[in-house]
């Protein structure tokens, strides 16, 4: 499997969410749904990575010479669906992402295949979640996903994509000029992927910190307002 370098997040490393995504398609199939990938190092770009899976565990891990790069593995079915995180409107949304903190000069993320400012409309995502007034730990953005995104012969989002929309929001709830993060492991359920040119609405949650540990989650609704898809995330920061 090879991550082209246009789908990158930190400088020079791959977006965490579309790589998590990716490994979810192959470890279930269908909507990527219900899977957990935990991201051991750094996601390298434009260069063949080896896939193995484990069938007692239904393990499936991605590696290269210095080892494991990335695990994903299915959630146990029987465990009760996360709560999504209380819906706003678009235009809420929208009003929120004008506070938008990655549009300041520290942004090292500007270039994000997610969240980049600087990337073009149509090249990246362009999520620019901004803290709601009435919930402090609570931002929100739109999203409409662009025509380039459909998986082949579907009309839908492929759901890689659906995955890296849910990434980069919840990473913003802890990220400010002081802390940087660097996605760890995501757990992700996908209930229906969106069509193109419809405008989805994508919340973040702080849900708490834990020494280097930043816990969160997000939400996706589509564009009839119900629940698309759903994740929890655990962020690192590096060490100084």
């Amino acid at each position: 499997m090879v991550v082209p370098g246009r789908f990158n997040g930190p400088p020079g490393m791959g977006n965490g969410g579309y790589l998590a995504g990716l490994l979810a398609a192959r470890a279930v199939g269908g909507l990527a749904s219900g899977v957990a990938v935990t991201l051991r190092r750094a996601v390298p770009l434009d260069r063949a990575l080896a896939l193995a899976h484990d069938a007692a565990s239904g393990t499936l891990t991605l590696t290269e010479d210095a080892g494991a790069i990335a695990e994903a593995i299915p959630v146990d079915p029987a465990l009760p669906l996360p709560a999504p995180i209380d819906p706003v409107t678009p235009a809420e949304a929208a009003e929120a992402s004008r506070s938008f903190p990655g549009f300041a000069a520290w942004n090292p993320y500007t270039d994000c295949f997610v969240c980049g400012p600087g990337r073009a409309e149509g090249d990246g995502l362009r999520l620019f979640p901004g803290m709601l007034a009435d919930r402090p730990d609570t931002n929100a953005c739109v999203w409409t996903p662009h025509a380039s995104l459909v998986a082949p012969d579907t009309g839908q989002v492929a759901p890689e994509f659906v995955w890296a929309a849910l990434d980069c929001p919840g990473g913003w709830t802890g990220i400010d000029r002081d802390t940087a993060l660097l996605l760890g492991r995501m757990t992700a359920h996908v209930y229906a992927l969106p069509y193109p040119d419809e405008p989805c609405v994508v919340l973040g949650r702080l849900l708490g910190r834990d020494g280097r540990k930043v816990h969160t989650a997000t939400t996706l609704y589509d564009a009839e307002g119900r629940p698309a898809a759903h994740a929890e995330q655990v962020w690192i920061a590096p060490r100084v």
